[in-house]
């Protein structure tokens, strides 16, 4: 069993030497699901299977269908991007929502291997659209994104983003930014690796909703989150980064079904949110491929995806 270090504030580098993930890897090595073996499989599709847990047999089925060794579409990271330098599985703190069990496979995009010992980071706002570190900016008060919302597709970056990334941070500093909302090279369709736009300085010293997770020898990483809420000019989402070594590898966003999406807003708390303007077919960064395979989990939902990166930067 790994040992879980909730909250406890590492680096990336100490991590990688040897923190172990809080996920789903011995249950599916135990089923015989290692991540070696190149298969042709479907890309993310959404599903709902029953009301009841998932059962082992279940997480088999959920891999096969989340299954692809097509290179992750990469996408901007957004304004709301930093090094929160939170080890841990479940990332709620006090945030109220529906459950959502996020479970992550990564392979290698050309031999479809699993790929152990990297870190996926994953980050989202709440259920009225706020991100954490950035309440004041993702609410409308501090320079966000008028009309694309923060991070959106033609939105522009928060005022006094900094030009680079933070001391320390992994992967050294990040590309020259981009024209706002604009994909990284490598955008959609390519597996693109870090992102448009410059790392924020947070403004508050919130961190829900922000966490990462080492892969364990299948690839696997699994997170506990709530179902996140929307905001102004973008689709429902969760960002994701992967980081191999000290080199930020694939930058990407998870995505829900617009039924599921329905069914869970129609409920407290998403139901005081209304207004919401952009769909998956109307979000210029959405690619089917970014789907979660979602099924439903006790109280909540399961979604599992697989990521296919490029370590090796050779773009296949």
């Amino acid at each position: 069993m790994g040992h879980d270090h909730e909250g406890q504030r590492v680096s990336r580098r100490t991590a990688l030497a040897g923190i172990s993930s809080i996920g789903l890897g011995a249950l599916l090595a135990a089923c015989g699901q290692g991540g070696g073996n190149r298969a042709t499989t479907t890309t993310g599709a959404s599903a709902v299977i029953s009301p009841r847990s998932v059962t082992t047999e279940d997480l088999t089925s959920l891999f096969a269908a989340s299954g692809t060794c097509t290179l992750t579409a990469g996408t901007t990271q957004g304004p709301y991007y930093f090094d929160a330098d939170k080890i841990r599985s479940d990332i709620r703190e006090d945030r109220a929502g529906t459950r959502l069990r996020l479970a992550v496979r990564l392979q290698d995009s050309e031999s479809c291997a699993a790929i152990p010992n990297a870190v996926v980071e994953i980050w989202h706002c709440d259920a009225a659209g706020l991100y954490s570190g950035a309440e004041s900016l993702s609410s409308g008060g501090g320079g966000g994104a008028p009309g694309g919302g923060p991070g959106g597709a033609g939105g522009t970056p928060p005022a006094g983003a900094p030009s680079g990334a933070p001391a320390g941070g992994p992967g050294g500093a990040p590309p020259a930014a981009l024209p706002s909302g604009a994909p990284p090279s490598g955008g959609p369709g390519t597996g693109g690796g870090a992102g448009g736009t410059a790392d924020l300085t947070p403004t508050d010293d919130k961190r829900y909703l922000r966490g990462a997770q080492v892969t364990d020898t299948d690839g696997i990483v699994q997170f506990t989150t709530i179902w996140p809420g929307w905001y102004a000019g973008r689709t429902v989402h969760v960002h994701a980064m992967v980081h191999v070594g000290d080199e930020r590898t694939l930058t990407t966003q998870l995505m829900m079904d617009e039924k599921l999406n329905s069914a869970v807003f129609a409920k407290e708390p998403y139901s005081r949110h209304t207004g919401r303007d952009t769909l998956n077919e109307g979000d210029s960064i959405y690619r089917p491929g970014m789907l979660l395979t979602v099924s439903e989990d006790g109280d909540g939902y399961l979604g599992v995806i697989t990521l296919a990166a490029d370590p090796d930067h050779n773009g296949k």
